[in-house]
């Protein structure tokens, strides 16, 4: 029989760059489901946030923010700012970028995940943040 569970996960954010490991948070969900075998979607509404998968430790925590400054550089000039002065052009560039979902497969109850794996989430706005992450698991 096919099930769908649909939840949220609230977190909060201490600002820019924070990185902020949530697998533990999405076991437990998929856990509660029932669900043995199908597909775990964490999504965030929102254009300032993203979702991704990274061996949280700390030279990848150092890594991906100096990445993410060569490829959307805080100080450079972005249409963003000339209508809304809100001085988040650059985390809206780096949202795109990495993109506001993941879909893990789930096998015998458990997220498919890699030995050094962990799902993440990456605030990207410019200011501390209460998030709240839609999660999706679909199985049986």
């Amino acid at each position: 029989m096919l099930i769908v569970v649909e939840t949220e996960l609230g977190i909060k954010t201490r600002g820019e760059l924070d990185i902020v490991d949530i697998t533990g948070e999405i076991e437990k969900i998929v856990s509660k489901t029932g669900i043995k075998n199908g597909i775990a979607n964490v999504f965030v509404p929102g254009s300032t946030g993203a979702v991704t998968t990274i061996e949280y430790e700390p030279g990848l925590l150092k890594d991906l923010p100096n990445a993410l400054e060569r490829i959307a550089p805080r100080d450079a000039e972005y249409e963003h700012e000339k209508t809304w002065r809100d001085g988040n052009g650059h985390s809206h560039v780096r949202a795109s970028v990495i993109g506001p979902s993941i879909t893990i497969p789930i096998r015998d109850g458990a997220l498919r995940l890699g030995t050094w794996q962990q799902v993440v989430f990456v605030e990207l706005d410019v200011r501390p943040r209460s998030r709240r992450l839609v999660v999706t698991c679909l199985g049986e």
